[in-house]
């Protein structure tokens, strides 16, 4: 397996577009579905923003200072979903809401995502050697199991916090 940060973050972005075609074939059957599987979004998307907020992006953020912009976006638009997945984690499946709410998630994470892959990704992998984007992989790797996977973890709801405080 890679260790490569670029990879794994593409890994994850994968996952989320498995998920998010899964909802999406779901969107017209039993709302108890449809729940199941946006848990399964909320967690991914509240471990992967977890990761590139406390690893990825303030490392990338020193090391490639041309990337700054794209960092600070990619903070706000992180902010976005959080406060999204925190609504949608407190909401019932069959509430009224819940699909076009979870639309706007969906939507907003492809954006972001295509941003990273086409934009800023490449600049990152430019700038940085192997070994470097390795040491960051790793470094994610190490705090994956520890990293919050519900919004209302504590670690999540000082990301929140810190994103509006800030």
């Amino acid at each position: 397996m890679s260790t490569d940060a670029i990879v794994l973050l593409k890994e994850d972005h994968k996952e989320m577009r498995r998920l998010f075609k899964a909802f999406q074939e779901a969107e017209d059957g039993p709302a108890s579905r449809r729940g199941k599987i946006v848990t399964q979004i909320i967690e991914a998307l509240t471990v992967h923003t977890y990761l590139e907020n406390e690893v990825m992006y303030p490392e990338v953020r020193k090391l490639v200072p041309d990337v700054e912009d794209d960092i600070l976006e990619s903070y706000e638009e992180h902010h976005v979903a959080d406060v999204l997945c925190l609504e949608l984690h407190a909401m019932d499946a069959d509430d009224e809401r819940f699909v076009a709410k979870t639309t706007v998630l969906i939507e907003n994470v492809l954006h972001h995502v295509e941003e990273e892959e086409q934009e800023w990704f490449p600049k990152v992998r430019e700038a940085l050697g192997r070994n470097q984007l390795q040491e960051i992989g790793q470094r994610m790797l190490d705090v994956r199991p520890t990293a919050p996977k519900t919004p209302t973890a504590p670690k999540a709801l000082k990301k929140a916090r810190d994103a509006v405080v800030a």
